[in-house]
């Protein structure tokens, strides 16, 4: 089913934050940046750009409020307005670089076409190089007006401490499940699908809509499931050749990046399950990212002690990270399969 992302601020799920902004908008307050963080897919870009069709809209019902429809509204939605300027990682790059903000430094110094304000909007920031992020921070000391900037990152950790303090910080958690469970119900899914579908987007809005959308995402998340299963019990060596296959099958056909985001996509789905268990195993089954997978999690906590169940969510985790800063993922893959409980069997 397609999506259109909701136009007012009360159900993009993060309430708090479409009232601060709102409230900023009415009162004439807008700051000149502002940086939303977040996992991904929990509504970030969603809301930045609810924001800036609520600063440029041309027919707004009440202060602060966007009405959806007209062609600002349209174009901003659809990132196509001439007035948004968008920042993000190439698919041939490994980061963002300082041309892309140096050629939005070139964009922003103009005025308006047919919108009030001049919105950028940089997406997954963190990414970007560190001389990209000391170009951007020249444009933040020597704010433009007509222009706001809205800049998406996962934490502010990656980003230099004096380009953060020049933003307006808006922090996204990840929602309880049956607040998306009742929009994803609201827009058309069958109970049983929203709810499942709610409980495997671990709290983040964009992945559940993804879910509802995309059946491949599911079909991979199954697959990376069932490969879990089987590698409970799997030999070293069976184990190992898994491993292999992962790091190497997929290098005659996709460039590293595209690998590397492929094997943390199955990290993830597999950390899922592992915590899951962990949760059960402490006798807490309220809110499972797996509910449809309760014969596997009965494997994990039936065989494993919580002990080992919390050594195995420290195992991915920590392979994950080795992945984000680069690691080869071969080597990593396999320190994995070392380190990840194994349940008695052959």
């Amino acid at each position: 089913m397609g999506y259109n992302p909701p136009m007012t601020w009360d159900v993009l799920g993060h309430s708090w934050a479409g009232e601060l902004l709102k409230q900023h908008i009415a009162a004439g307050s807008v700051r000149h940046a502002y940086l939303f963080t977040g996992p991904e897919q929990v509504g970030k870009r969603t809301l930045a750009l609810a924001f800036a069709m609520a600063l440029n809209c041309s027919q707004p019902p009440s202060a602060g409020e966007a009405c959806g429809r007209c062609r600002t509204c349209m174009g901003l939605r659809s990132e196509s307005h001439p007035d948004l300027s968008v920042v993000r990682l190439k698919p041939e790059d490994s980061e963002i670089k300082i041309d892309a903000v140096r050629e939005l430094q070139r964009q922003l110094a103009l005025t308006p076409h047919q919108a009030r304000l001049r919105i950028a909007l940089l997406v997954d920031f963190e990414l970007a190089s560190e001389s990209a992020q000391n170009a951007l921070l020249k444009t933040l000391e020597e704010p433009a007006e007509k222009v706001v900037l809205l800049i998406t990152a996962h934490t502010t950790a990656s980003l230099l401490p004096t380009l953060v303090s020049r933003c307006e910080i808006l922090n996204l958690r990840p929602l309880n499940p049956d607040a998306i469970e009742h929009v994803l119900s609201a827009e058309g899914e069958a109970p049983e699908r929203a709810r499942l579908l709610a409980a495997l987007s671990a709290g983040k809005p964009g992945l559940a809509r993804s879910l509802a959308s995309d059946a491949e995402l599911l079909a991979r998340r199954m697959a990376a499931l069932d490969e879990m299963s089987r590698l409970l019990s799997a030999t070293r060596g069976e184990r190992f050749a898994a491993a292999e296959s992962w790091a190497r099958k997929r290098k005659r056909t996709e460039e590293l990046e595209a690998v590397r985001r492929r094997v943390e996509e199955m990290l993830t789905t597999w950390l899922t399950l592992w915590r899951d268990a962990l949760l059960m195993s402490h006798g807490t089954q309220a809110h499972l990212a797996n509910p449809d997978r309760h014969a596997d999690l009965e494997r994990l906590t039936g065989g494993l002690p919580s002990e080992t169940l919390a050594s195995g969510v420290l195992a991915i985790r920590t392979t994950l990270e080795r992945i984000d800063r680069n690691a080869n993922i071969q080597l990593t893959l396999e320190n994995l399969m070392l380190d990840l409980p194994r349940l008695p069997g052959r």
